[in-house]
């Protein structure tokens, strides 16, 4: 769930001049907001680097380099179309700030962490007289405003706004309560420890698809998943830059009750990345860190991500999967779900149905396990 009051005012765009249309419909009040904009950033520190925003993005004012996300605040519409599908929240982040003052990409890029608010003096020292009278204003219609902007988002200017706060995608109606960021740079903890039980090839040796399961244990620590949340994993070691490498983002492979039943275990389903999306050779950090592992070695793990990606839990739902290659990994935790349940007696005639693809079916992952359906 996603805070209201990080919401702009609906049917108002700050980074847009004062008297022109918004792209939330309606026009911008004259003299509502003045020279502040209440500019859109993500948060280097619980950012995960799924790519989920920037592939959302319908206007591409998200970017990334190496080592951050960012948002152009002069290509931003406010659509919010990038708040909802981000697991871990670091997207759903604001600073009201002068407009002539607002971050550039190329400032965002080389940020470890987000800049604090200005305070009611900077503001004013940079000319900003109404600062307070904005911030009160936004505050005042934060939880209208939220359900407003949904309403005008999803269905238009002038749809009726639904009592309910902005948040993501609802999951379905009958499925587990998912926990999330138990563990990341604003927790509690930052990391957990997990120590690797089983690291296993799934694909033919010799073949260039190298995918691996790789198996972790948690030990005491509670780390509860559900099928379709994904965990992130610290790799060790610097960045060309001499900065700790964050934190690379992976699905969950195994049922809620463990890779191994009764076990406070979980698995992953990883590709050794040997070359970049253009075909050049490549080391991926994460992926061949992950690979070359072995039975005992301590990884630090993130997470739990993910609330509305999840499993149904009524037992004569139906469920339709597509996927490829490692991708398959949350659906395999979802058909092995099932295929215990089933074992179990609790199973009530739910059907799945898997598309399945790959160049060749040798790169396939759980080939013969995936065969057979509940």
């Amino acid at each position: 769930m996603h805070d209201a009051s990080s919401l702009p005012r609906p049917g108002t765009d700050p980074a847009l001049p004062v008297g022109s249309r918004s792209p939330l419909g309606g026009q911008r009040p004259e003299g509502a907001w003045g020279p502040v904009i209440r500019q859109h950033l993500i948060d280097p520190e619980i950012c995960i680097r799924c790519n989920t925003c920037e592939a959302t993005c319908p206007v591409g004012a998200v970017t990334h380099d190496d080592r951050n996300y960012v948002v152009d605040a002069a290509k931003c519409n406010l659509c919010m179309a990038c708040i909802p599908p981000c697991p871990t929240g670091s997207i759903d982040n604001w600073r009201v700030m002068p407009r002539v003052r607002a971050y550039t990409v190329a400032e965002q890029l080389g940020w470890d962490e987000l800049p604090a608010e200005w305070s009611a003096e900077q503001l004013a020292a940079e000319g900003v007289v109404a600062c307070s009278e904005v911030q009160t204003e936004a505050a005042s219609s934060a939880q209208s405003g939220a359900a407003e902007a949904t309403a005008v988002i999803a269905f238009g200017a002038g749809a009726p706004a639904a009592p309910v706060a902005y948040s993501a995608t609802l999951p379905p109606w009958s499925a587990a309560h998912a926990y999330t960021n138990l563990y990341g740079p604003k927790a509690a903890e930052n990391s957990i420890t997990a120590t690797v039980a089983g690291n296993v090839r799934v694909t033919q040796v010799g073949r260039e698809y190298d995918t691996h399961h790789i198996v972790l244990d948690f030990g005491a620590m509670p780390f509860p998943l559900l099928e379709g949340q994904s965990i992130a994993i610290v790799p060790p070691g610097l960045d060309a830059h001499g900065r700790p490498h964050h934190a690379r983002q992976y699905s969950i492979a195994s049922p809620r009750n463990g890779e191994r039943p009764g076990y406070n275990n979980a698995s992953l389903t990883v590709k050794r990345v040997l070359q970049d999306h253009h075909g050049q050779p490549v080391r991926g950090v994460a992926s061949n860190y992950l690979c070359d592992l072995k039975r005992g070695d301590t990884v630090q793990v993130i997470g739990p991500f993910g609330t509305s990606f999840l499993m149904p839990n009524h037992p004569k739902s139906h469920i339709v999967m597509i996927c490829t290659g490692t991708g398959s990994a949350p659906m395999r935790a979802m058909t092995e779900w099932r295929r215990r349940l089933r074992a179990s007696g609790k199973f009530e005639s739910g059907k799945l149905m898997l598309f399945f693809g790959a160049r060749t079916q040798e790169e396939l992952p759980y080939f013969g396990p995936l065969q057979n359906l509940p």
